[in-house]
């Protein structure tokens, strides 16, 4: 079994053409010879990711999903944009080398970025890396340690001061999440009524030093080095990052944190392997977390139950595009299960929080 990260056949309906790619990529980046191979990685829920594999060189693309898509969404040069300027702060993110606002080209935006070649971490620790529990746990809290760092990273030194508006951020989410899920409903979707109403009674004010949001910050968007699985070398899908509160996108992270505790319905959500013996549960997460930042956090369950709310949005935006035919992926058939389990999940925080 390999241990990077694997492309595959291309999808039915997302294709791309291969030559007029080729011909693209030849005119913007100097030094490509041969012939472009195409394939698709298979992982991802959101913006479609390709490998474009040169004889000496290789590229991954990225454009967004076909079908319909949320107003604010999928913002090709947004993201490329954080690519070339956060990496001053955070040597994380992969160069991106062209962005492509032509939408003739391939009938959408798009934009090309270096792969980084690496170890990414799904549902399951591969059995190859034989990591005690000693060792999990130690590359669990350099997981957190960049999550620190990135929250640190001077945004206006890196000329990334306008990418969001800290202030009202915490009212703004909880409103436009509240927004974008009324939009995607289906009939046979759940409504979160009493959710979104604790979420609004409860909103904390905004975080005194607000950073740098990922958004989506998870094991499967980690790259570990090939040759030391313990050295995280690289960070993927910035797509939705902004500035704002980051005990916000520490909530985002642990909505898809599932422990080892957990209920066997919750275990079927898990996408990355924080479960394993050495990772910690979600509570030693934030103490941890905390710890590094040198911050105090009292309580968690409003972040973490929007972190959960928020997994539904995205969740339910994905839906409805398999509920109208938007898209044939078959793995999204499910995601109105995950919705409703998210909505229980949240629900059991709410009755035994004390805030």
């Amino acid at each position: 079994m390999a241990l990077t990260d694997q492309s595959t056949r291309i999808r039915t309906g997302e294709e791309l053409d291969a030559a007029v790619i080729d011909a693209y990529l030849k005119d913007n980046i100097p030094g490509l010879s041969g012939e472009a191979k195409i394939s698709q990685f298979p992982g991802g829920a959101s913006n479609l990711t390709y490998l474009i594999e040169y004889p000496q060189q290789e590229f991954v693309l990225r454009r967004p999903p076909f079908g319909h898509k949320a107003k604010s969404a999928h913002d090709m040069g947004r993201e490329y944009r954080i690519l070339n300027q956060l990496n001053a702060g955070f040597p994380y993110c992969p160069k991106a080398y062209v962005h492509c606002t032509d939408e003739s080209v391939i009938g959408a935006e798009f934009y090309v970025m270096e792969r980084v070649k690496g170890i990414i971490l799904r549902s399951e620790m591969p059995a190859e890396l034989s990591f005690s529990a000693e060792q999990t746990s130690a590359l669990c809290k350099s997981f957190i340690d960049k999550l620190v760092e990135l929250h640190n990273v001077d945004y206006n030194a890196c000329g990334l001061g306008d990418l969001g508006k800290p202030e009202g951020y915490v009212e703004r989410q909880i409103k436009g999440w509240s927004d974008r899920y009324q939009k995607a409903l289906t009939p046979d979707a759940p409504t979160w009524e009493p959710v979104k109403a604790w979420l609004n009674d409860k909103m904390p004010a905004d975080h005194h030093k607000p950073g740098i949001v990922h958004n989506d910050y998870r094991f499967d968007n980690v790259i570990l080095a090939p040759n030391n699985p313990m050295q995280i070398i690289g960070v993927l899908d910035w797509e939705m990052t902004t500035i704002g509160d980051p005990l916000m996108d520490l909530g985002n992270t642990l909505a898809y944190w599932i422990e080892a505790g957990d209920p066997a319905p919750v275990q079927l959500m898990r996408r990355q392997p924080s479960n394993a013996p050495g990772m910690l549960t979600r509570q030693q997460f934030v103490d941890y977390y905390a710890e590094k930042a040198g911050i105090k956090i009292n309580s968690f369950d409003f972040y973490y139950t929007y972190g959960l709310f928020r997994l539904a949005g995205i969740v339910q935006q994905i839906y409805y595009r398999f509920y109208h035919g938007q898209t044939q992926d078959k793995r999204f058939a499910q995601f109105i299960h995950m919705n409703k389990l998210l909505e229980q999940m949240c629900l059991q925080v709410i009755g035994k929080s004390t805030l």
